[in-house]
């Protein structure tokens, strides 16, 4: 089955975007991305930092949606795109070219020339916090920004958790917004799938060099979990 392509999705999206990369709500989130676009890493001494909030990224048609955590100090932070500039990014980019989400393996910049078919990015937290570690009264504050996103986007039924914080975000700006139902929050775990209505969540290793480098996360480990979403794509439309 083909996704319906709507021009009111994709405007609907734009404007949005325009939205999301003004809001300066968190104070702390503020400083730290303006600092670290100021102060730079030594190897991107001559670039210029985008700096500011990421809207999502990919296939407004997209019916595989993933929900990562925060966009990365140097990577999103500084490229401007989510998942863009890091060896997060590199791992993300490669299992989605390998299951056919993804027209190249790598994402290195906004002009890379990567596009996404059929999946689209989003993230929990828009702005890259200290340490990688949101606080909540952060979340909460960045949580509609999510939820509008996640309306502009009517063909999503499977949901990618990149990590426990960007599950769990899913599940509950999903239940939030009436599409789904449950009692307790579904455990997190990788390779985790449950069904809750008419959508699928499948939970993954966040691609963090902490879990890679570790090998928590191989990369079979994660080119599986996109098969999985494949594969339940197939299920709902037989």
């Amino acid at each position: 089955m083909t996704p319906k392509r709507s021009r009111n999705a994709g405007a609907g999206l734009h404007a949005l975007h325009r939205h999301i990369v003004v809001c300066r709500r968190c104070p702390r989130l503020v400083a730290w991305r303006e600092q670290t676009a100021t102060e730079k890493k030594r190897k991107y001494a001559n670039e210029e930092y985008w700096g500011k909030p990421l809207p999502g990224f990919g296939d407004p048609a997209a019916r595989v949606l993933l929900v990562g955590l925060a966009p990365a100090a140097h990577g999103g932070n500084r490229t401007g795109r989510m998942f863009t500039g890091d060896e997060s990014g590199s791992w993300l980019a490669r299992a989605l070219h390998e299951t056919g989400f993804a027209n190249q393996p790598e994402s290195v910049g906004v002009d890379d020339g990567l596009t996404l078919h059929d999946c689209y990015i989003v993230a929990a937290l828009r702005c890259a916090p200290p340490a990688n570690k949101p606080l909540r009264e952060e979340l909460l504050q960045c949580r509609d920004h999510l939820h509008a996103e996640v309306g502009l986007l009517p063909n999503v039924r499977v949901v990618v958790g990149l990590g426990k914080i960007g599950f769990e975000a899913a599940l509950k700006a999903f239940k939030a917004m009436g599409r789904i139902e449950y009692k307790a929050m579904p455990k997190f775990g990788h390779g985790v799938v449950y069904r809750l209505g008419a959508y699928t969540f499948i939970g993954t290793f966040h691609p963090s060099q902490q879990n890679t480098f570790t090998g928590k996360l191989t990369r079979t480990m994660l080119r599986e979990v996109f098969r999985k979403a494949q594969s339940q794509l197939r299920i709902k439309n037989s």
